[in-house]
């Protein structure tokens, strides 16, 4: 994972299981015996959080941070939240949660795709942290699961068997958020140069030193790119393009399913 450049380890499912269900799901802490008396709400600390990381990123989070963004001592805070791991799946939490989320029934399979895709591209583009967290162990609360639910919605019903449906949806939200991060990684590089005018300083340099006989292919390759896209990556274009090459891949798996036998599953070298 990556942060402005900088490798980040930070995951979800990484705090007190029993603690973490306990908050996503309301089912508040035991009082504590001892600390602060309790005059904040769980939402206004969370949203805190998120506040912080959507301005400053995950590194901005810490306890201390986020108890004197809210006007407390940290003591106070972890009378609500026991550390930053529980506090990461109640920030991830939160933002599944708020999701918009289009009521695409009645629409084609890759028009519900292509939604839920878009739906997490925005979701990332306002909280750009949220793609740089590891998600193999998910936040187990409800707005993980309405999100799953709603997303599961696009591909009921068109023969594939439940596992291949959490297949197809793990590699579709696979490449939005790989695609996600590139985004981000390209907004933090503008915004400390015009990516143009560094082009225009290198290109001079390159062409001293590059021999287009010895590299034909990316020589015109990567000159043709480079001026279709006004840079050497654009992940507007790379998110359009993968997109449609990811559907195009699993309408083969969904065509498949539609006329073979129900429940077969899709192998790696296409036999079945």
């Amino acid at each position: 994972m990556y942060e402005d450049g900088q490798v980040t380890d930070e995951r979800s499912g990484s705090g007190d299981p029993a603690r973490t269900l306990a908050l996503l799901w309301g089912k508040p802490l035991a009082p504590s015996r001892r600390g602060p008396a309790r005059g904040l709400e769980l939402t206004s600390v969370v949203d805190t959080a998120i506040g912080l990381a959507d301005r400053e990123g995950l590194a901005a989070v810490t306890m201390r941070a986020v108890s004197r963004a809210l006007g407390v001592v940290p003591m106070t805070l972890y009378t609500y939240v026991p550390g930053k791991a529980e506090m990461l799946d109640l920030m991830l939490d939160a933002v599944y949660l708020r999701m918009p989320r289009a009521d695409t029934t009645g629409a084609s399979w890759r028009t519900r795709l292509t939604a839920i895709a878009d739906e997490n591209r925005a979701l990332f583009s306002a909280h750009p942290w949220a793609a740089e967290i590891s998600t193999l162990r998910p936040p187990l609360g409800p707005g993980l699961m309405a999100k799953y639910e709603h997303e599961l919605a696009a591909l009921d019903g068109l023969g594939l068997s439940d596992v291949e449906m959490d297949d197809c949806l793990t590699h579709l939200l696979s490449f939005v958020q790989a695609n996600a991060r590139e985004a981000h990684q390209a907004a933090t590089v503008a915004a400390a140069g015009d990516d143009a005018q560094w082009w225009a300083s290198v290109g001079p340099l390159l062409a001293q030193v590059l021999d287009e006989r010895r590299y034909p292919l990316a020589s015109r390759v990567g000159t043709a790119a480079g001026e279709a896209h006004g840079s050497a990556h654009d992940p507007g274009h790379a998110y359009r393009f993968g997109l449609a090459r990811v559907l195009d891949g699993l309408a083969f798996l969904i065509k498949r399913a539609e006329s073979g036998p129900p429940g077969e599953e899709f192998s790696a070298d296409g036999t079945g």
